[in-house]
């Protein structure tokens, strides 16, 4: 009920205000368990995707935005829930890759849609990055189900980092066609298997974005992008010390 009402108030609302543009619709099954493989480019992707499917689909999302004490944290846990996203804890020794893959068989075992981005993060600079293996090779083995694979498009331009007020235009969703790979069902423990799984998604999520394609994590890049701004920051101090120190 709650998503219901969720996705009428603020699906509606995307919808009028951004009018989305979808292809593939078709590609989403009507009923029955799926797994919905997307790029990653801004926090809205989580919004518009459901906003324009007729079922519900299930993301993850960190425990810690559904346990926050007083009334804000109450009224974030009601929204997250109202959304569709499911609490993972990233305690433990093996953290939320492993509390990520049992939320994900156990959608996916009551016969629901279960959203995830294998690049296990936002693409910091449009690009599209390497697929990690962990999660959804693994869910879509143990469990059989086809993997559906989105691409999300220009939804990075809408709120762009350190904007405050979106940008009214027109983003896409382009969904592919199933990808069917119950030949491999039980062989989640083979890494080569799942690296196999992971990159041929990534190959139809590439296609279907027209993304560049960047052969490492992004998180490896987000740390790399770091680095260099920390050393650009820090080589005009530096200048700046040395003119200061010779009077220029």
């Amino acid at each position: 009920m709650i998503y219901g009402a969720m996705k009428f108030s603020l699906g509606g609302s995307l919808k009028v205000a951004f009018r989305p543009w979808v292809e593939g619709l078709e590609n989403v099954p009507a009923e029955g368990p799926a797994i919905l493989a997307s790029n990653h480019l801004s926090f809205s992707d989580s919004f518009f995707l459901p906003a324009v499917l007729d079922r519900k689909v299930t993301f993850i999302a960190k425990a810690e935005y559904f346990t926050t004490p007083g009334v804000k944290g109450k009224l974030t846990a009601a929204f997250f829930k109202g959304v569709g996203q499911l609490p993972v804890d990233r305690s433990g020794a093996r953290g939320a890759g492993e509390a990520a893959i049992k939320a994900g068989i156990e959608v996916i075992e009551k016969g629901g849609l279960f959203g995830i981005y294998p690049e296990g993060t936002r693409s910091p600079d449009g690009r599209l990055y390497r697929g990690k293996p962990g999660g959804l090779a693994r869910v879509a083995l143990a469990t059989g189900a086809p993997v559906i694979p989105v691409a999300m498009i220009d939804t990075e331009k809408i709120q762009p980092p350190g904007k405050i007020v979106p940008k009214l235009m027109r983003p896409g969703i382009r969904i592919g066609k199933p990808l069917d790979f119950s030949r491999y069902q039980g062989m989640e423990g083979d890494r080569f298997i799942l690296r196999s799984v992971t990159d041929e998604v990534m190959y139809e999520i590439m296609k279907l974005s027209g993304q560049e394609y960047v052969d490492i994590y992004a998180t490896a890049a987000k740390r790399q992008i770091a680095e260099a701004e920390k050393a650009a920051k820090e080589a005009v101090k530096a200048e700046i010390a040395a003119r200061e120190e010779s009077g220029a």
